[in-house]
């Protein structure tokens, strides 16, 4: 048993340290801004990368949909197959970026419209928009690269593009933010995506050479049309859950902002606080990714079950200490974060919830990685989209009521949603498993 619990830490343990370099960006983004003068820059950041969020993380199934195919080709031993799934999400990724970037200023316009915060808020964030999608391409090819790298089980290789990508962006933050304020925040990013595009392809350059010299055979298969119905049909499902879900989080964006600056503030500062809490548990459902769905593509029924339940003990007991660091720590991470008065304060009142959330949202975060890792897609869209509806109405009547304590409410709600509809679906899984390995 040592044993296998060493392995989903040999393999979550890089993800993790990979994973809390992501949020570092946004606290930093946070706090560079917050020691602007007012509250308009952090809360322009906070809208412009929501935006950002809603926008590109709705094309996560790149990351997802690749993890889930290169895992099973690996699982299987086939290493042709595995070139060409790697090939075809990277080929996707290139188009959509590219499309994103002609599409950069009407897609700004609707999201802006849609934030409907202050006008300087809206200004400010427009100009972080317009530059930040230019990355859109090399985000995309990172999101590949990554989920190639743990389906191929390399986790301190993706460890190292992350550290590269989140690292230089922190830096280069602080180097831009004083001369440029909020648009050098954008630009921080948008280098920082380029450097890891070009270091995760040369890591990957075993498995991107074949697609290279292939010739005309390679992109043959690469547009085999079985092969490529099932991409879009894993990714088509990957699309509308990721879209739905980063809905939720835009939505809850949106009704922060309409309660006035300086709460939108305070839940950018505990959003930040939740999205590292998020990412250091993302580690564990990586793991799963990556060991269930090899399991998955060599048809291994026990190892998947091992697999699933090995990663799972593991992501709760890390879950009951992140709870109890936020309990101990987080008036200290708060005052990090900003020095503005009435934003701590409000920040400091709604921390309860942040502590509440390891506990209530590990289930959905493995649930997710499990299911990615066999590319069973139709269910995680499916509990996502009732999940949503239920969240969002008992939110906008809540709210009314209950200000910002109901919102944060109603998120914790969501998360609870989503682990127990897509659980329903466990069984039929580990049913069909093992009817294909018997």
């Amino acid at each position: 048993m040592r044993a296998r619990y060493g392995r989903v830490l040999a393999l979550a343990g890089p993800m993790i340290l990979s994973n809390l370099t992501v949020p570092l960006v946004g606290i930093v983004d946070t706090a560079v801004t917050g020691r602007l003068p007012g509250p308009v820059p952090m809360a322009a950041v906070a809208v412009g990368a929501s935006i950002f969020t809603s926008v590109f993380w709705s094309f996560g199934f790149l990351r997802m949909g690749t993890t889930g195919f290169v895992a099973q080709a690996h699982g299987s031993g086939d290493s042709r197959a595995l070139s060409l799934a790697l090939g075809r999400s990277l080929w996707v990724a290139v188009l959509l970026g590219m499309l994103l970037v002609l599409l950069r200023d009407p897609l700004a316009a609707v999201a802006l419209y849609l934030m409907n915060a202050d006008a300087a808020v809206t200004a400010e964030a427009r100009q972080y928009v317009a530059i930040r999608m230019w990355s859109a391409p090399a985000t995309f090819v990172n999101y590949c690269v990554l989920g190639a790298l743990i389906g191929l089980q390399r986790t301190t290789w993706a460890l190292a593009t992350q550290m590269l990508l989140n690292l230089s962006n922190v830096v280069l933050d602080i180097l831009f933010v004083l001369g440029m304020a909020v648009k050098g925040v954008a630009l921080a990013s948008v280098i920082s995506d380029y450097l890891a595009c070009g270091l995760g392809l040369w890591l990957l350059r075993a498995h991107v050479a074949p697609l290279l010299r292939g010739g005309g055979d390679v992109y043959r298969q690469l547009l085999r049309r079985s092969a490529v119905r099932a991409l879009f049909s894993v990714n088509a499902d990957l699309f509308l859950r990721t879209f739905l879900l980063t809905a939720g989080f835009f939505f809850f964006t949106a009704q922060g902002a309409q309660m006035g600056t300086p709460v939108l503030a305070a839940n950018t500062v505990l959003m930040q606080l939740l999205v590292m809490q998020a990412y250091g548990l993302d580690g564990f459902a990586h793991a799963a990714e990556a060991l269930a769905g090899s399991a998955y593509g060599a048809g291994n029924a026990r190892q998947f079950r091992q697999a699933v339940r090995d990663s799972a003990v593991l992501a709760v007991v890390t879950a009951l200490l992140i709870a109890l660091v936020y309990l101990i720590l987080g008036e200290l991470f708060v005052r990090a974060m900003t020095d503005i008065a009435d934003v701590r304060a409000r920040a400091s009142a709604f921390l309860p919830w942040l502590v509440l959330t390891p506990l209530v949202a590990v289930a959905s975060y493995q649930l997710d990685g499990i299911f990615i890792g066999a590319t069973q897609t139709r269910a995680m869209r499916n509990s996502v989209a009732l999940s949503l509806l239920l969240y969002v109405a008992v939110a906008l009547v809540a709210v009314r009521v209950g200000g910002n304590h109901a919102l944060w409410a109603s998120l914790m709600l969501f998360f609870v949603l989503r682990a127990i509809l897509l659980y329903r679906h466990y069984p039929r899984l580990v049913a069909r498993l093992r009817a294909g390995s018997g």
